[in-house]
């Protein structure tokens, strides 16, 4: 007689309706924290650290320059030839 094989483990992220779940979550929670920044009090220090969603624009541009920072900037010069590593 041949044993049962035991059932693979299953992961909280092996089901696609958690993912569309967890996805929800996050984009309520997101939606949740730009409609707050509109009604809480800031306490700045520059003027346009008042402006509705500063921070929101802020971290978004400079996530984008960092990447075309290391694609077009830094990525040619610690790039090697394709056969570098063949010589």
């Amino acid at each position: 007689m041949s044993e049962p094989t035991p059932k693979e483990k299953q992961y909280l992220f092996d089901k696609p309706a958690n993912i569309k779940w967890m996805f929800r979550v996050y984009y309520a929670s997101l939606v949740l924290l730009l409609v707050l920044d509109l009604f809480l009090p800031k306490h700045a220090n520059f003027p346009w650290e008042n402006w509705p969603e500063f921070y929101a624009v802020y971290g978004f541009v400079a996530c984008v320059a960092l990447v075309l920072a290391a694609k077009y900037i830094l990525r040619p010069l610690v790039m090697r030839k394709e056969e570098y590593y063949d010589e």
